[in-house]
């Protein structure tokens, strides 16, 4: 043990004899050293509390100690210090320990002579040696202590595969060839063993049963004579493989050493079992689990799988041969079919502003007002020009100054033309709405007596009964829909009342939106509550194309996405 654990720096063990509660160091290690106040302080909380103790030192590297029993009687404790180093580890040196002291609880055993009470620490160190995760190496580790316990020169083990045994690990050897001669040997003496349902010994014991030894007698000719014992290994009452247990000749199995294996046999079964069936890949497990679910299916018992087999068949017997009608989902807003933009007259300041984004408005009604001060300032200078010349004009007809009344008319008539102009812009200072309807946009309540520019966009206005739905279709679907399909539209401020639409056209404009293409579709409401939408509610509509499967409508989609992905993998 002190070659096979790094960091190692002591080790100690201390023993008493059957009776006695006086325990003695039995051996050191180095040899001839002085075993040091932490290891011992740890052998004796061993020995006190009967468990694993770890005793961690201040400079670092640790105190570790097991207890050692025999026949359920404290008779020591095994003790290791591991000190500090890169190489040091503690957890390598707890199995280690744990091992060695299982090795010295069998020593003691054999050196006493008892093996009917031995069971429980063979079934000890095999579950010790099984803390491998690969079946592999658990396999070869369970064969290798095997063999030291039951004083054999080889072990092997093998499990069934269809209707024959497999050699999977031997005693003290990771690899070995598959198609040798000693393998093909061992797997028939498995085998005759399984075959048989029995433990068999060669040479037989006397007075034992008449068993079938053919390939027992053939392994053991090829190993020079070697004596035999091959154990069925069982799970759940099904022989799942065989223990192969060889030693020199003319040294035969004990009735106890054969029960003992027996018992290691009982408990290796389903461990190895299990451990084989996880070690597996993938499609092995799920055509395992499919096969046993097969035979669940159609065996006794298993009522409930029974009953969710046949509801799933029943459901996708519906999904298959059932018809419903596939409709293109797409998200929708409500715009209105005509928007009036109302922009300024002319050049002004804001006076008024009645109106804002919301407002229901009728038509006539005042929306805003510009100053119009300037403005009748210059028609009172027209009034007043045209006053002096029509007083003028009367003169000049009174004297018959006709030359003059002439000139004077054509002032006057001037003077009209610029009073109905200004007349005209004054009346255009008043911004009323064209029609009926509400106001989509323009709030100019926080702009009184800011400059307005001709043009500038004051308000939109869409009428209240006339609508249009733009729908958002994904691009996998949009050609499913075509102008003349109707639908129904779900608005999020009218969850409960479905409105009636149909597509009139779709539009070759697409915007991105969250990594996908959505094209426009342009649809009309042909019924519903046209009094209470808005423009700008906005909803899901759904627009019927055509009946399929419905195993077809709920697959759709995803069977789109697996052409595309293969489509782009593919070379």
């Amino acid at each position: 043990m002190a070659k096979q654990t790094t960091g190692l720096e002591q080790g100690v063990v201390v023993l008493a004899g059957l009776g006695r509660s006086r325990f003695e160091p039995a051996a050191i290690w180095p040899d001839a050293a002085k075993p040091k106040r932490e290891l011992m302080t740890a052998v004796d909380g061993a020995l006190h509390a009967g468990r694993l103790v770890i005793e961690t030192l201040s400079e670092g590297g640790a105190a570790i100690a097991v207890p050692i029993r025999l026949e359920g009687q404290l008779r020591g404790a095994a003790a290791i210090l591991v000190g500090v180093g890169p190489e040091a580890r503690v957890d390598l040196a707890i199995d280690q320990l744990q091992w060695g002291s299982g090795w010295l609880e069998a020593f003691l055993r054999r050196k006493q002579g008892g093996s009917g009470d031995s069971l429980a620490s063979v079934i000890e160190l095999l579950a010790t040696s099984l803390h491998h995760e690969r079946f592999t190496e658990a396999a070869t580790a369970v064969a290798s202590e095997l063999a030291g316990v039951l004083g054999c020169e080889l072990v092997a083990i093998g499990l069934t595969r269809g209707r024959h045994a497999r050699v999977r690990a031997l005693s003290n050897s990771a690899s070995f060839g598959k198609r040798s001669n000693l393998v093909r040997a061992i797997e028939a003496a498995m085998d005759e063993a399984i075959d048989q349902q029995a433990v068999l010994s060669y040479p037989p014991q006397d007075g034992g049963p008449e068993r079938v030894l053919r390939a027992h007698a053939a392994l053991s000719e090829t190993e020079g004579g070697a004596t035999l014992c091959t154990v069925p290994l069982t799970e759940d009452k099904k022989l799942v493989g065989a223990l192969v247990l060889e030693r020199p000749a003319g040294e035969p199995f004990s009735t106890d050493t054969i029960q003992m294996a027996e018992y290691a046999g009982v408990l290796l079964g389903p461990v190895l079992s299990i451990k084989r069936r996880e070690d597996r890949w993938l499609p092995a497990k799920t055509w395992e689990a499919s096969v046993n679910t097969f035979k669940a299916l159609v065996g006794p018992n298993h009522a409930a799988l029974k009953l969710g087999a046949i509801v799933l068949v029943a459901v996708l017997a519906f999904a298959w041969f059932a018809k419903g009608m596939y409709r293109v989902t797409a998200d929708a807003v409500i715009e209105g079919r005509i928007q009036r933009a109302i922009s300024a007259p002319i050049e002004g300041y804001l006076a008024e502003a009645d109106a804002r984004a919301g407002d229901l408005v009728k038509a006539g009604d005042v929306m805003a007002r510009l100053d119009d001060r300037d403005l009748r300032l210059e028609r009172l200078k027209w009034e007043t020009q045209k006053s002096k010349q029509s007083r003028e004009y009367s003169e000049a007809m009174a004297k018959r100054e006709r030359a003059k009344a002439l000139i004077l008319q054509s002032q006057i008539e001037q003077a009209d033309a610029q009073l109905e102009l200004i007349d005209q812009e004054i009346a255009r200072m008043v911004i009323r709405a064209p029609f009926d309807g509400v106001v989509v946009s323009g709030d100019l309540t926080q702009a009184l007596g800011a400059p307005i520019e001709r043009g500038d966009v004051l308000f939109q206005v869409a009428p209240l009964d006339d609508y249009r739905v733009m729908l958002r279709v994904d691009e996998r679907d949009v050609k499913d829909v075509k102008a003349g399909e109707s639908g129904a539209l779900v608005l999020a401020a009218l969850p409960d009342t479905p409105i009636e639409v149909k597509v009139d056209r779709i539009t070759p404009i697409s915007t991105a939106e969250a990594g996908t293409n959505k094209f426009i579709v342009e649809a009309s409401v042909t019924d519903g509550p046209i009094r209470a939408l808005r423009p700008g509610m906005e909803g899901v509509a759904k627009v019927e194309v055509a009946e399929h499967r419905l195993v077809w409508i709920w697959t759709r989609n995803i069977v789109l996405w697996v052409r595309m992905t293969l489509w782009s993998w593919w070379p």
